[in-house]
């Protein structure tokens, strides 16, 4: 009998490819998702799907209740840096309310095992490069501040009540698998804007070009989505014999945002035209992981480490789903509606 998983926020980019590698691997995914930032169309179609909401006590009891849950991948979250600068009620009301209402469900419920989606965010600006989990946190904007507060807290859930818990902060997931991208409205992720902008007026905003690196851009380490997912996977299958685990993931290698863009314009072919814009406020000089740990500890490292393997999968993804999530809703319906009349 397969396993199954609940996946908080399994209608996001990362949810949508964490599902499709689940149920490569044998496991029966239970989604829930208030599709407030998801897409409907990025859940796999072997997935269950509960529309709910993890604030909401009720929806997740009726989800424990419902089906036998062995163990929960978290990835319900909000999670842009800006906003949570302008705005942080919110991503406090679901990143550690929202956290707290999952963890109560999971002990009521006799649920012992969570895997966690947290961030790079949580360190600020570095000390060094690589960073590896024992840097200092100093988180720069409420986002990485609430998905700090969420750590510090499960340490303690998991020191009551005996959760096996893995915590891992990504650094900049991108790329694509076959069937899912990256899509959101708006678009704030560097990749796929510039995939958009090659596609649409060819105009790269980039958010300040006088930091402290060789070519006054922000850098950062890009890891390919389908690496993190199977990140997921490998945390519920090696025995957790620390209650508490904390690992980085990245590729190690750090890219600017000029080089970013040169990649882009190779794999489309598209000149960019850069227009430089004030640095936007939360934004670290340079993250760059180190992923020693997670390899000791879960023998997992990239294995689509180059970016232009990652920017290669994610421009197949555009290209094949020009108006995102969208193509994949219509397609359904089409589907369902040839179904219903033959």
């Amino acid at each position: 009998m397969s396993q199954k998983v609940l996946i908080t926020g399994g209608a996001g980019y990362i949810g949508s490819v964490v599902t499709e590698r689940l149920i490569g691997q044998g496991y029966e995914p239970i989604v829930i998702d208030d599709l407030s930032a998801g897409n409907r169309g990025a859940v796999h179609p072997k997935a269950r799907f509960v529309a709910g909401d993890v604030r909401n006590s009720n929806d997740l009891a009726v989800l424990f209740e419902s089906f036998a849950i062995r163990s929960v991948i978290h990835l319900a979250a909000k999670a842009s840096v800006s906003q949570s600068i302008s705005d942080p009620a919110p991503f406090y009301a679901v990143n550690v309310g929202g956290g707290i209402q999952l963890l109560e469900a999971m002990i009521t419920y006799g649920v012992k095992r969570i895997v966690v989606s947290s961030t790079a965010a949580v360190y600020g600006e570095p000390l060094g490069i690589p960073l590896d989990e024992d840097h200092p946190t100093a988180p720069l904007s409420s986002y990485g501040e609430t998905k700090l507060s969420f750590e510090r807290m499960l340490a303690w859930y998991v020191k009551a009540y005996k959760l096996e818990a893995t915590t891992f902060r990504y650094f900049n997931a991108a790329g694509a698998s076959d069937a899912y991208g990256e899509a959101h409205v708006p678009e704030t992720h560097l990749i796929p804007s510039l995939l958009r902008a090659a596609d649409t007026d060819g105009v790269s905003h980039i958010f300040g070009n006088d930091y402290d690196t060789p070519d006054g851009t922000c850098i950062r380490d890009f890891v390919h989505v389908v690496d993190l997912a199977d990140a997921h996977i490998r945390a519920l299958e090696i025995p957790n014999l620390d209650g508490l685990r904390t690992f980085n993931l990245g590729s190690g290698t750090g890219y600017s945002v000029l080089e970013v863009i040169e990649f882009i314009e190779t794999v489309t072919g598209q000149k960019l035209h850069k227009h430089f814009c004030p640095r936007r406020n939360g934004d670290p000089a340079r993250l760059v992981a180190s992923f020693d740990k997670a390899k000791e500890g879960l023998g997992w490292q990239p294995r689509k480490q180059a970016l232009r393997s990652i920017v290669e999968s994610a421009w197949r993804w555009h290209k094949a789903h020009p108006k995102g999530y969208e193509d994949l809703i219509e397609s359904s319906a089409r589907a369902g509606s040839t179904q219903k009349h033959e």
